[in-house]
């Protein structure tokens, strides 16, 4: 069985969140990706604590595409230097799980 994973990321408005949801889907490095927002983050950044909302994104791939969707994530993300992180998805339908492994394969030819 292919090993997937939920990998997440986030955004400060929702448009950057789709433009960048709508940049990994049609790149095929997830098969889909869920916009959830707002949500309230408490941090602290450069050494001071802080709160602010977000829009998290969560994208469903294989564990064998992980590189390529973190590189792509940080080469088009709006901040400097964003969370990207993965947890693997230990169960799932196989209908589902089949679906994701399925959309992310690139288009023949291409």
């Amino acid at each position: 069985m292919t090993d997937f994973l939920q990998v997440a990321t986030a955004t400060e408005s929702r448009e950057e969140a789709e433009k960048l949801a709508g940049s990994v889907v049609t790149a095929r490095l997830a098969a889909g990706a869920q916009i959830v927002g707002p949500v309230v983050s408490v941090f602290w950044h450069r050494g001071e604590f802080g709160t602010g909302e977000e829009w998290q994104l969560l994208f469903k791939t294989r564990a064998d595409r992980y590189a390529e969707l973190e590189t792509h994530l940080l080469q088009h993300h709006p901040w400097k230097n964003p969370e990207v992180s993965a947890v693997p998805i230990v169960a799932g339908s196989d209908a589902y799980l089949r679906w994701v492994e399925r959309t992310i394969e690139p288009e023949p030819g291409s």
